[in-house]
């Protein structure tokens, strides 16, 4: 008998009993029978998600504890299907079938780490076609696709990788910024540890675009699962061709190092990012110049987060027009969501742009956790607008985000029920920011310690109605004196909860 058990190796999975159980079940295993630890698909409520493949099917279970495996292994397999934890195929759940998957269309399927595996999946077409292409027709494929930065900005990849490719230096460096350290979201992480040899082909592909030959994975310190999958994945993919000297027999070079950030939130802020990468102190430059024209070692560089790279990757295997079908208006393609918070059904989820956010939190999402009324959900990571449920019709598009006064970030999702206090949650915010602001600028370092005691004062009653004013003035002063958007987006968060929560700052509204 040939039987295949499918356990998650993941972080998450992990932290979930998922490295238990695959230790329960190898001790338990028959002739013929192997235990693969695949990436996770993201159904973080199902994990530990054990899927089991026999006679070309492939059936799920979760999420499972230590007693119902033991349960499955004790009785027949022909009986498994009626186990009360039985979810049938994946493929087949609602939760999948809503999504539109095509960066982590691999995540879950197989070992992450098998070569075999990635290429049996149409993994490095997108890497052999843009070999035969000349560079300026693979940053056309990148501009006629679309495809904007994930990392937060939306800035158009396209247009970032011509003015490298454009411009003249004997070095030029790709980076990929996986220093994903909004709260709530875990994309990055999650394709790192799932497909990760996706996110080497996608840089692979930017190096020869803009005429670069080394790259750079800054990865945060958190993340050290992460870390062993990339380290061995890059070690893999030099042996068999696809990073070194002469990739795909091409004479091309493109050399890669992954470096580990210090846990600095500011390193996520490209030009921080690029201090640290150069051994110094993550501090913000300010602009101009541009990373694009003087970047890492004051050479050319493309900085792209780890979602931008690996959409580069299919972009050039099933071609731009494909990926721009998906999506409406200036945002095309896929938004990879991150599902957290108070919220039943959290994890990650792909659809393409348009979708609104109550049909991604209520019906994906399954609504609150605690099963209490949503009060606030939160885009675009801690410097997010906190949105009321006025703005919840609002399709996923990077413009029609901002056009409610928020942003859509590196897409988290972050739900609150009706217990949530607002004021608190401002004041997270200031003290988020003063924690780890660089210190470089007034606005940003003095600005938020400042917040914080004049929101302690609102919500101790210390003449409330004058620190509501002066609290709007320091939101002024942070947003259009502050260096980067550290300091300039902290007042987002800050402003919507007293705009549209004014009742959890004051009691009696008539205070203020």
């Amino acid at each position: 008998m040939t039987r295949r058990y499918f356990l998650p190796a993941d972080t998450t999975a992990g932290a979930l009993g998922a490295d238990a159980l695959a230790e329960q079940l190898q001790g338990a295993l028959h002739e013929g029978e192997t235990v693969v630890r695949n990436g996770s698909r993201g159904a973080f409520w199902l994990e530990p998600l054990l899927e089991v493949e026999e006679g070309g099917e492939r059936i799920a279970f979760g999420p499972l504890d230590g007693r119902q495996l033991g349960e499955l292994l004790a009785t027949d397999y022909t009986q498994w299907r009626e186990h009360e934890s039985c979810l049938g195929s994946v493929a087949q759940l609602p939760w999948f079938k809503a999504q539109t998957r095509l960066t982590f269309k691999r995540a879950g399927i197989d070992d992450p780490l098998c070569l075999d595996g990635y290429l049996a999946q149409q993994g490095f077409e997108g890497l052999e076609h843009a070999l035969h292409l000349a560079p300026e027709d693979i940053v056309e494929e990148v501009l006629r696709s679309g495809l904007r930065g994930r990392g937060g900005a939306a800035f158009p990849a396209g247009i970032k990788w011509r003015t490298v490719a454009e411009a003249s230096a004997e070095q030029k460096y790709i980076v990929c910024n996986a220093d994903e350290g909004d709260s709530g979201t875990f994309a990055d992480r999650l394709l790192m540890e799932a497909d990760p040899y996706q996110l080497i082909e996608g840089m692979a592909i930017a190096g020869l675009a803009v005429g670069a030959t080394r790259g750079y994975i800054y990865l945060r310190s958190e993340y050290p699962r992460t870390w062993e999958v990339l380290h061995r994945a890059i070690g893999k993919a030099e042996a068999a061709g696809y990073l070194g000297d002469n990739i795909g027999n091409s004479n091309r070079a493109f050399h890669l190092e992954l470096r580990i950030g210090a846990g600095a939130y500011i390193c996520g802020e490209e030009t921080a990012m690029l201090e640290s990468l150069e051994g110094k102190r993550g501090m913000v430059r300010a602009k101009p110049p541009l990373p694009a024209l003087e970047g890492l070692f004051g050479q050319p560089t493309v900085v792209n987060n780890v979602l931008t790279l690996a959409a580069v990757s299919t972009v050039l295997a099933d071609g731009a027009e494909a990926y721009a079908a998906l999506g409406m208006e200036r945002s095309k393609g896929t938004l990879c969501l991150q599902l957290a918070g108070n919220i039943k059904r959290g994890g990650l989820l792909e659809v393409p742009f348009g979708m609104s956010v109550r049909e991604v939190v209520e019906q994906l999402g399954g609504g609150t956790r605690s099963g209490r009324p949503i009060k606030a959900i939160q885009a675009g990571g801690p410097l997010g607008a906190y949105l009321p449920e006025s703005a919840w019709d609002t399709p996923l598009d990077y413009e029609a985000f901002a056009g409610i006064g928020g942003m859509l970030g590196h897409g988290g999702l972050v739900v609150f029920d009706d217990t949530a206090d607002m004021a608190a949650q401002a004041r997270f915010a200031m003290a988020f920011c003063a924690e780890e602001s660089c210190g470089k600028c007034t606005p940003c370092r003095v600005g938020s310690t400042r917040g914080v005691e004049v929101i302690d004062k609102i919500i101790a009653r210390e003449d409330p109605a004058a620190n509501m004013t002066l609290l709007e003035d320091l939101c002024d002063t942070m947003e259009h004196a502050s260096l980067c958007a550290m300091g300039g987006l902290t007042p987002h968060p800050v402003r919507s909860a007293m705009t549209y929560f004014p009742e959890d700052f004051c009691k009696d509204v008539g205070e203020v």
